[in-house]
C-alpha cells in the first residue's frame, strides 16, 4: 500500500505570548558601583583594606583597636567606612570599655531598652542558641529606623561563635537603590514611608513590655530614599522589621511596592557574608547597608555584643 506522506512542521512565525509575576526581580546584568559616580580610587597609608566583596565588606589589618586612634588612623578607617560600608576586624578580643571607646571615635553611643543590657547601659548583648529564646535574626533589616535619629552605624563583637552557622550578611542599600527601575525610581523619589518598633518587637515581647515604650517611640516618618549625609548617594530606607506603610498610599497599593522595595537587598551582588570566630569585630554604615543575621546553628550557642552611635534625621 502506498505510504501516507506525514506534515513536516514548519517554525512558528511569531512568539507566543507568555507573561511572568509583576514585581518579579528579574536576570540581567546589574550596575555595581562602590563609590559615588566620578570618585577616583585612593590608596591607604595607614591600613591595609582586603575587599571581601565586589562593592560592599572589607577586612582591616594594621589597626589597633584597643588603643585611642590617630587622628590620620581615624580619618582612613572613616573613609574606609564611606566606601565599603562595612569593615571587619579579626580577632580583636576588646574589653566593653575599648569597644566603647573605638565607637565613640564616631560619636555619642545610643542606648536602646528594648535590648538585653551588657556591661554597660550602651551594650546590647545577644545571647543566642542553647536554651535562649530566637530573637532578632533570619531578617534583613536597619537598626533603629524606628528612632525620628536612626543609628549612624554599629560596632558588633562576638564573644562565643557555635562551631558552625551563625554568619552574619550586609547588603548595600545604594546598590539596590541604583538598580531600581526607572518607573519604580519615579514613584518612590520624594516618598516617605512610615517606621514603627511595635511590628519588629511584638513577635517576640508582649503588650506589658511594649506598651510603656510607645510615648518614647510614636512612629516616625522617614523618606522611602534617603540621600546619604557624606557621600550623597542616594539609598533604599525601606525595611521589612520596621517599615509599616508609604505615606500617601492604600494598603494595598502600598503593600505591594514595599514588598517589592525590602526584597532588593536578597540581591547577592548587593551583599557580602562574613564568617565570624571569636574576638571579631564588625563596624558598618546604618545609613548605606542592610544586615541579616544568619540563625543555622541551634544547638550551639552565639554570644554577641553591640555598641550603636547616634545618628542624623535621615532626608
Amino acid at each position: 500500500m502506498p505510504m501516507t506522506a506525514v506534515p513536516v512542521s514548519h517554525a512558528p512565525t511569531a512568539l507566543r505570548e507568555a507573561t511572568v509575576p509583576a514585581d518579579g526581580m528579574y536576570e540581567g546584568r546589574r550596575t555595581l558601583r562602590r563609590l559615588p559616580e566620578g570618585t577616583p580610587e585612593r590608596r591607604y597609608e595607614h591600613i591595609d583594606v582586603v575587599p571581601q566583596g565586589r562593592i560592599i565588606g572589607a577586612e582591616i589589618r594594621g589597626a589597633d583597636l584597643s588603643r585611642p586612634l590617630a587622628p590620620a588612623l581615624r580619618e582612613e578607617l572613616h573613609r574606609a567606612l564611606l566606601e565599603w560600608k562595612v569593615l571587619f576586624f579579626r580577632s580583636a578580643h576588646l574589653t566593653s570599655d575599648e569597644q566603647r571607646a573605638f565607637a565613640r571615635a564616631w560619636g555619642e553611643l545610643e542606648t536602646n531598652p528594648l535590648l538585653a543590657r551588657g556591661a554597660a547601659e550602651d551594650v546590647a548583648r545577644f545571647e543566642k542558641g542553647g536554651t535562649a529564646a530566637p530573637t532578632f535574626e533570619n531578617v534583613w533589616h536597619a537598626d533603629v529606623t524606628f528612632r525620628e535619629r536612626p543609628a549612624l552605624g554599629a560596632v558588633l563583637q562576638l564573644r562565643e561563635v557555635p562551631p558552625v552557622g551563625g554568619d552574619t550578611m550586609w547588603a548595600d542599600m545604594a546598590a539596590a537603590y541604583d538598580n531600581l527601575p526607572d518607573g519604580v525610581k519615579a514613584r518612590v523619589d520624594g516618598a516617605s514611608a512610615v517606621h514603627d518598633f511595635i511590628p519588629g518587637f511584638a513577635r517576640f515581647y508582649g503588650p506589658e513590655q511594649l506598651v510603656p515604650l510607645q510615648d518614647a517611640f510614636p512612629p516616625v516618618e522617614h523618606p522611602v530614599v534617603r540621600t546619604h549625609p557624606e557621600t550623597g548617594r542616594r539609598t533604599l530606607f525601606v525595611n521589612t522589621s520596621f517599615t509599616t506603610h508609604i505615606v500617601g498610599m492604600d494598603r494595598a497599593e502600598s503593600d505591594r511596592l514595599l514588598g517589592y522595595l525590602v526584597r532588593q537587598a536578597h540581591v547577592p551582588e548587593y551583599q557580602v557574608r562574613w564568617r565570624w570566630e571569636a574576638g571579631d569585630i564588625a563596624f558598618w554604615d546604618n545609613r548605606a547597608t542592610q544586615h541579616y543575621a544568619v540563625d543555622d546553628y541551634a544547638p550551639h550557642r552565639r554570644v554577641a555584643e553591640r555598641v550603636a552611635i547616634a545618628g542624623d534625621r535621615p532626608f
